[in-house]
């Protein structure tokens, strides 16, 4: 394993608080505005940083689960979809009206079908 001794820097350590989460968001930035012009050095130091940064972020920023309604709503929102849209996934406007209206849920065959449509897992939606 190769080392890099750089004179007068503080290398980095495991993120454990916010600020220094950061702060290292801040080093990573720097880093990538010098695009091409990135030292080799460098680049290994935004990779350390990165796999600090995503391990912190694992650990501190934990995604709670969305209701389904509320993950189609904001998909929908996301990528100006109208009810509409959805008609070849669902069948019919009545039936993603109640579904949108919460008066029906999401069933497993169109989970999948909206995962298909959005390219994520089903389990969002169930």
């Amino acid at each position: 394993m190769r080392s890099i001794t750089v004179p007068g820097a503080t290398l980095p350590t495991i993120i454990e608080t916010e600020e220094q989460n950061e702060h290292y968001l801040g080093v990573v930035e720097e880093l990538m505005r010098k695009g091409e012009d990135i030292a080799p050095e460098e680049e290994m130091l935004l990779n350390l940083l990165s796999l600090l940064i995503s391990e912190f972020e694992r650990k501190f920023y934990q995604i709670r689960k969305a209701p389904p309604l509320d993950v189609l709503k904001e998909l929908m929102a996301a990528n100006q979809l109208k009810q509409t849209d959805l008609m070849p996934i669902f069948g019919s406007k009545g039936i993603i009206s109640e579904v949108l209206s919460g008066k029906r849920g999401i069933s497993k065959e169109k989970a999948k079908a909206l995962a298909d449509y959005f390219h994520i897992s089903a389990e969002a939606f169930i």
